[in-house]
């Protein structure tokens, strides 16, 4: 039995190789489809960088353990008898790395992409409806009526509602996807609420700025932003921007990040 056993057990470099693509593979399968967010090129390539090393580190953690994981490399490169192979891998790794190289420095006719902070950071204090407002301290008025009276809140989410179907829907759509009637009027195209990158990770009091102050009102650094969000603050109320807050997270199903613990 230990025979048989032995026989079948896989060596250690293709262990190895086994858990660095099941990783990458569990990266891909959980943002990409699960998620519906792409991890960066960039930012995949640090992640696995830190993957590859991890698993050599266990995979190289006793003397022996490092004689089995390099054993086929040695055989490969001294074995005399392995010539031929040797030859062949020598000339296919480079040659498929070259090809990658080639691949990705060919030109394209599609525009430069250019850079665009979704979530900018905002101000520390900001001036809304000739008031002053702490934005690390700012909080929704109404957030606590979802405890503290269920049908009140109920009522408010839906004028929220109301408000965003008359304003809001044309261009961030009446499914709060970002596929609005005038979206692919925009560049960028609006954001997509059901996202959980977007207003998922953000505080109400974000938001608040965020929509009063519109396009104009983002900072000035890293700019142009190229934003067409209008100047909500000349059109609606506080109140109403308050309510479409609840009526944004109510729908998603997110819930606002907290300076606090809930």
């Amino acid at each position: 039995m230990s025979k048989v056993t032995k026989g079948l057990e896989i060596p250690r470099l293709l262990q190895a190789a086994l858990v660095i693509g099941g990783i990458y593979l569990a990266f891909w399968a959980v943002f990409d489809l699960l998620l519906g967010q792409p991890i960066p090129r960039s930012l995949m390539g640090m992640y696995m960088f830190f993957v590859v090393a991890g698993v050599f580190m266990v995979f190289t953690a006793t003397e022996q353990s490092t004689r089995e994981l390099v054993g086929p490399i040695r055989a490969l490169v001294e074995d005399p008898s392995r010539r031929a192979l040797r030859n062949v891998v020598f000339a296919v790794v480079p040659g498929l790395a070259a090809v990658g190289i080639f691949l990705q420095m060919q030109p394209s006719d599609e525009a430069p992409l250019e850079l665009r902070s979704i979530h900018p950071a905002p101000p520390s204090s900001v001036k809304i409806f000739g008031k002053r407002y702490d934005l690390m301290s700012l909080e929704n008025p109404y957030r606590h009526l979802e405890k503290d009276d269920p049908e009140q809140f109920r009522e408010l989410v839906g004028t929220g509602g109301e408000v965003y179907i008359r304003n809001c829907q044309y261009c961030h759509g009446d499914k709060l996807d970002g596929k609005g009637p005038y979206a692919q009027g925009l560049n960028p195209v609006p954001l997509n609420f059901q996202d959980i990158g977007t207003i998922a990770q953000l505080q109400e009091s974000f938001l608040f700025w965020r929509i009063a102050t519109g396009g104009p009102g983002l900072p000035k650094e890293a700019t142009p932003w190229i934003s067409s969000m209008p100047v909500w603050e000349k059109f609606l109320s506080e109140d109403e921007i308050w309510q479409v807050i609840l009526y944004l997270y109510d729908y998603t199903g997110h819930r606002p990040r907290s300076w606090g613990h809930e």
